[in-house]
């Protein structure tokens, strides 16, 4: 599982998936989070396993990652990220076309 204390700068300024990143017409993102993540060989992380990464470690404080959202939600057009805001995780929802400066992912490596 990805450790960084913030989500890597290589890995931020992107959007959820290549679906959303195509479709924006001014200001779209290099790359996305699934794609980036695809490249990799890793997956992104899911809620739970974020949940769990915070219990272990602070991570994103100023910084916030995209999480692995279910099929349900991007259909619908949302994307999940999280990040840890006074002592407290924090999952969110954004329209996946969405992004900043300071938004990565989380990932991890199953084997």
């Amino acid at each position: 599982m990805d450790w960084a204390a913030e989500s890597p700068v290589g890995r931020q300024s992107v959007s959820y998936d290549q679906a959303v990143r195509e479709s924006r017409k001014e200001h779209a993102p290099a790359t996305s989070a699934v794609e980036m993540a695809e490249a990799m060989g890793v997956a992104l992380s899911s809620e739970a396993e974020y949940r769990a990464l915070q219990a272990l470690v602070e991570c994103d404080r100023k910084s916030s990652s995209w999480l692995n959202t279910p099929a349900e939600m991007r259909k619908l057009g949302g994307a999940l990220f999280g990040d840890k805001r006074f002592g407290r995780v924090f999952l969110y929802y954004n329209g996946a076309q969405s992004y900043c400066s300071g938004r990565g992912f989380r990932a991890e490596l199953r084997v």
